[in-house]
């Protein structure tokens, strides 16, 4: 039976690669499928990873209905035998309850890929809708580090080389801090002190800041 499987983890977790590796896998054993992505790094309509990998794929834009454009395909006669979805937690809460569909009406595997959590460590809706919808939800086994070595848990925003807690849920940027806007995962003790490896040996003594 076909399956809603979603694959998720913190940024620097190799979700994007998996995604490439997966549809490569399936391409090499004769099977077709459609590449979906939304606001990926590379541009529109790109799927890429950190480690280099890049291959076109469709922009999910707010109003594309998917499993509508699946159909279509379908009665054009193309095959689809397995979709694969990049930064799901961009997609519309819609758009996952399509994608149900896509495997319950039309017996097609689909392979979600995303972050569970913003830089203010609330759900994406996209990834709360999949939590709940999905046959199967599996963390990426390759964790991502805080600076400090320990595991990556949260995801943290940095503007203008300050962590913040406030602002719009999406905002595009890259784990890079030459960039304005840019991301930094920590583990949970360094995201609520605020402490990222830019004032790691300003802050690392700072209490947490609970109020008594």
């Amino acid at each position: 039976m076909a399956e809603l499987i979603y694959y998720c983890g913190t940024m620097d977790s190799g979700k994007s690669t998996l995604a490439l590796q997966t549809a490569h896998n399936h391409q090499t054993r004769g099977r077709q499928g459609l590449i979906f992505t939304n606001k990926d790094r590379a541009g529109r309509g790109q799927i890429s990873s950190r480690l280099g990998l890049q291959s076109d794929a469709i922009e999910v834009d707010e109003d594309i209905d998917i499993h509508k454009f699946i159909v279509e395909r379908l009665s054009q006669g193309d095959r689809v035998d397995f979709v694969i979805c990049d930064e799901a937690q961009f997609y519309q809460s819609v758009q996952i309850e399509q994608l149900a569909r896509v495997v319950d009406g039309l017996g097609i595997d689909v392979f979600a890929f995303g972050i569970l959590a913003d830089f203010r460590t609330h759900l994406f809706p996209g990834s709360a809708r999949l939590v709940e919808l999905a046959d199967r939800v599996q963390t990426l086994q390759v964790e991502a580090l805080c600076w400090c070595g320990a595991r990556a848990t949260h995801n943290a925003r940095i503007v203008g080389g300050v962590m913040v807690t406030e602002g719009e849920q999406v905002v595009v940027g890259d784990v890079s801090t030459a960039s304005e806007v840019a991301y930094e995962v920590l583990c949970r003790r360094h995201h609520m002190r605020k402490v990222t490896s830019r004032n790691s040996r300003v802050a690392a003594f700072e209490p947490l800041p609970f109020k008594n």
